[in-house]
């Protein structure tokens, strides 16, 4: 069984005000989705990774592969319009079979503690697949301009990422997806479209996803210390 990484770097992020896709950003001296590559370069589950991007990304992307020794990068692919274009683009270039698996991660989610990925890897190779999440600390609840409801967090999660499951059973669920129009907000809404049990991994609040400034300030904080 082969263990296949696939790290979207195709967003643009012009939402979040950055001038540049904020996984390019440099934070200290180097690019965030170096420290998000290295997480996966030092665990030794994974086989290869794989990149989606804007193709005007390449050349830097291939400095940075040099550069920093990540060695397990085969290859870059373009990404698509969405996300799940970019995963299932990255799917077809995969030398996969049906039961190696096919780790989806955020490239900009770069504190990914080793212990999470790899627990995730171990319950995806014990049933097929797993979704990191955290429970919900907070209260939660459902309005607008006003409290309509509070809802039981006992059984709520925020997703996260790394989202790993085998290649055959994403790879089905992204053609129907694609073949329906049909846009998932994570790889593990697309599968569990097809019927597919999703398994549950306990993710780390240090596995949040940079999209604003107030976000970025807080990773520099983090690796500072």
């Amino acid at each position: 069984m082969k263990m296949f990484a696939i790290i979207p770097a195709g967003g643009k992020g012009l939402r979040s005000g950055f001038r540049i896709p904020k996984q390019y950003l440099r934070i200290n001296g180097r690019e965030l989705i170096v420290y998000t590559l290295e997480v996966f370069q030092k665990n030794n589950n994974i086989d290869a990774i794989y990149i989606p991007a804007e193709t005007k990304y390449f050349n830097l992307l291939e400095k940075l592969k040099i550069k920093y020794n990540l060695t397990k990068v085969q290859k870059l692919i373009k990404g698509g319009k969405e996300r799940q274009n970019s995963v299932l683009n990255a799917l077809t270039s995969l030398p996969a079979s049906g039961h190696d698996l096919v780790v989806v991660h955020d490239a900009a989610r770069p504190l990914l503690p080793q212990n999470v990925l790899t627990n995730a890897i171990l319950k995806a190779k014990e049933k097929g697949n797993a979704v990191v999440c955290i429970k919900a600390k907070d209260t939660m609840i459902k309005g607008k301009k006003y409290v309509q409801e509070y809802i039981n967090r006992s059984f709520i999660y925020n997703v996260q990422t790394p989202q790993i499951f085998k290649f055959g059973d994403l790879y089905r669920a992204m053609q129907k997806a694609n073949e329906e129009n049909f846009i998932g907000t994570d790889e593990s809404m697309v599968v569990s479209r097809t019927g597919k049990k999703i398994y549950i991994v306990e993710g780390s609040p240090l596995n949040f996803k940079i999209t604003s400034p107030e976000d970025v300030e807080l990773f520099k904080k983090l690796i500072e210390n």
